[in-house]
């Protein structure tokens, strides 16, 4: 369980942590937004057919800010599970990926949420690119040192050099 050196299990159990008070926090705030005084004052009357695209974009910016908070806990997860011994590492390499290319929130929406709203929408961006950071950094160093089978044959072959 040789995870590289600045990946460790209180680097994962940190982010973890974070990433569980974010996506709560993200949805008190988006469920604010949608129901109450704050959606009465963003979007309007509930007639007005601007009221109604503007309930959308709330709804669709609170769906990619939590699918992207989402996306860190499943990686995470999956991490601890490795650290805890629960996952393989071929497990973890075929099943633990994050998507490289989450698409980021649109800046003219965000810019339209209230400012808490657009505080969490850039947080939860930010601890999007810390995860994949970490997971470029830890595939790469695995690509670096070869496949397991790879780490065989040198042994295999340094041990018959040896013999030899």
């Amino acid at each position: 369980m040789a995870l590289m050196p600045n990946l460790n299990p209180r680097i994962i159990e940190a982010h973890y942590a974070e990433a569980l008070v974010l996506a709560e926090e993200v949805r008190a705030v988006f469920d604010r937004l949608r129901q109450g005084d704050d959606k009465r004052a963003l979007v309007g009357a509930n007639d007005d057919p601007a009221a109604d695209l503007a309930h959308v974009q709330i709804s669709c910016e609170a769906l990619r800010t939590t699918t992207r908070i989402m996306h860190c806990l499943a990686w995470l997860l999956n991490h601890r599970a490795y650290c805890a011994g629960e996952l393989s590492e071929i497990q973890l390499r075929r099943h633990g990926r994050l998507i490289a290319n989450f698409p980021l929130s649109d800046p003219a929406q965000v810019l339209g949420l209230p400012a808490d709203a657009q505080r969490y929408v850039h947080e939860s961006e930010r601890l999007y690119a810390r995860i994949q950071r970490l997971e470029r950094a830890w595939r790469g160093e695995a690509e670096a040192t070869g496949s397991a089978i790879e780490r065989l044959r040198q042994r295999l072959a340094a041990s018959i050099q040896a013999a030899l």
